[in-house]
């Protein structure tokens, strides 16, 4: 199908850009320049804001005494405090229009027919929708819990159990309230993050994690549109190749099981290796007085010491190896399809392409302070590499072998094979594929007893298996 008579540059209900209200808009509303309640986009602190954030604090930490009191936490992160954070580094946000909506569907569509020549994999999305940044943070927030609490948890008890007996004694009564502290101090970091990265992120699987909802493809029309500005493509361009590269996303994720629960691994392999400076934590306890709870400029100092934020270690450092591997592949198979499936249709696509690598490779200021809040980065480091590897296996094996190496972790590349792909094509077109064998047989034999399992069948682990 030609792109030609289909785009024009502004078929997608996008604006040109030239809205002369807009600068009053945030103005009024504190989205604009100088507008970030909270400091987050220009770096530095608004004075002006912060009685309300310490009044917001001084609300969690009277709650504090109920916790103590009946026993209940808020859990090893306030998400409660980083929505109200995240929403008010938003500021005021005007909905999506039927017209933008109805364009982003029908390019999600679009993209979907193409692709379907480029993969074996079947479309994975059920529907499409136009986000605001509001609406990201309202549909990723419970992702996001999935992959905090692990490392947040791990700091909880890293610190309250390594503590020496003599500075638990000092700390005693102040357990709780020091346990409400970290869930204060990782829901401030976590709702600036959030609220940075809800205007930046062009999709909902932009960072390469399957954030939202199952099988919806979401794009993120204001942060396109200031993407676009700066670009020479057509808006109609630039919104086709990023709804493809959304539906190819959603292909992986929805038909390929374990992966989304492969990167969560990953995410508490790395939590389970978290450690902490206890010196840090021994020092806060001896010198901690309660009543600086009620001065402002305490409290700014306390939260911004660093002694709930984590330390590198070797077993983060290989489980951070195995989820960048992960998102590398993720990445390249993604970049893979979606520069077959446009083909000739989308003439700028490829630089397209080496935009946003180079976009997510460098990353942005809110993926720096989640790397800070949680020692992770967001952005694989092999992203070309692996492109370049699941290019080669396809003109080697064709797209329907290609797909077939998702069907079990262990037939994937692993950061070696990035380096040196030759070797794992080798393998593919016919040499060693003996660890492919028994992770196929593995993977054939849990579906069969599934299978029984489902049909009432026996259902013994021990019994032996006839391979």
């Amino acid at each position: 199908m030609s792109t030609v008579g289909v785009m024009s540059d502004l078929p997608f209900g996008f604006s040109s850009g030239d809205d002369p209200d807009r600068d009053k808009r945030d103005r009024e509303s504190g989205s604009g320049p100088g507008g970030d309640p909270f400091g987050l986009g220009g770096g530095q602190f608004d004075m002006s804001q912060l009685g309300q954030m310490f009044s917001k604090l001084g609300e969690m930490f009277s709650g504090a005494g109920s916790a103590m009191a009946t026993g209940k936490s808020s859990g090893p992160v306030n998400y409660d405090l980083a929505r109200q954070l995240a929403s008010s580094s938003i500021g005021f946000v005007a909905p999506v229009s039927e017209k933008t909506s109805a364009a982003i569907t029908d390019a999600v569509r679009l993209a979907e027919t193409w692709l379907d020549g480029a993969t074996a994999l079947p479309a994975g999305t059920t529907s499409a929708a136009a986000w605001t940044p509001t609406d990201w943070i309202d549909n990723t927030l419970e992702t996001w819990k999935r992959l905090c609490d692990p490392v947040a948890e791990q700091l909880s008890t890293v610190w309250a159990e390594a503590l020496p007996e003599e500075a638990k004694a000092m700390a005693g009564p102040l357990m709780s309230m020091m346990s409400q502290m970290g869930g204060m101090a990782f829901g401030s970091q976590l709702g600036q993050a959030l609220g940075k990265l809800s205007k930046e992120v062009l999709t909902s699987t932009d960072i390469g994690l399957p954030l939202g909802p199952k099988g919806v493809a979401a794009l993120m029309p204001e942060a396109i549109e200031a993407l676009a500005d700066g670009l020479e493509q057509p808006r109609s361009e630039i919104v086709t190749f990023l709804a493809a590269r959304e539906a190819a996303h959603h292909r992986l994720f929805s038909h390929v099981p374990w992966l989304s629960t492969q990167l969560l691994n990953a995410v508490e392999a790395f939590a389970r290796g978290t450690k902490i400076d206890m010196s840090g934590i021994e020092e806060l306890a001896r010198g901690f007085n309660p009543a600086s709870l009620s001065d402002p400029s305490e409290m700014e100092n306390l939260l911004n010491q660093g002694i709930f934020e984590p330390k590198a270690t070797p077993e983060q450092t290989a489980a951070l190896e195995r989820l960048e591997t992960l998102l590398a592949l993720i990445e390249g198979w993604v970049q893979t399809v979606v520069a077959e499936a446009l083909g000739d249709r989308i003439p700028g696509a490829s630089a397209l392409s080496e935009t946003l690598r180079r976009r997510r490779a460098t990353g942005g200021p809110a993926e720096q302070t989640f790397a800070t809040l949680v020692g992770l980065e967001l952005r694989p480091r092999k992203m070309r590499e692996a492109a370049e590897l699941w290019t080669r296996l396809t003109e080697a094996v064709g797209s329907d072998a290609r797909d077939g190496v998702w069907q079990h972790p262990d037939l994937l590349p692993d950061s070696s094979d990035l380096d040196e792909p030759a070797g794992f094509i080798d393998r593919m077109i016919g040499g060693d594929t003996s660890g492919m064998d028994s992770a196929l047989e593995e993977a054939i034999f849990d579906l069969e007893r599934d299978i029984q399992k489902d049909a009432g069948g026996p259902d013994n682990p021990d019994e032996p298996r006839d391979h």
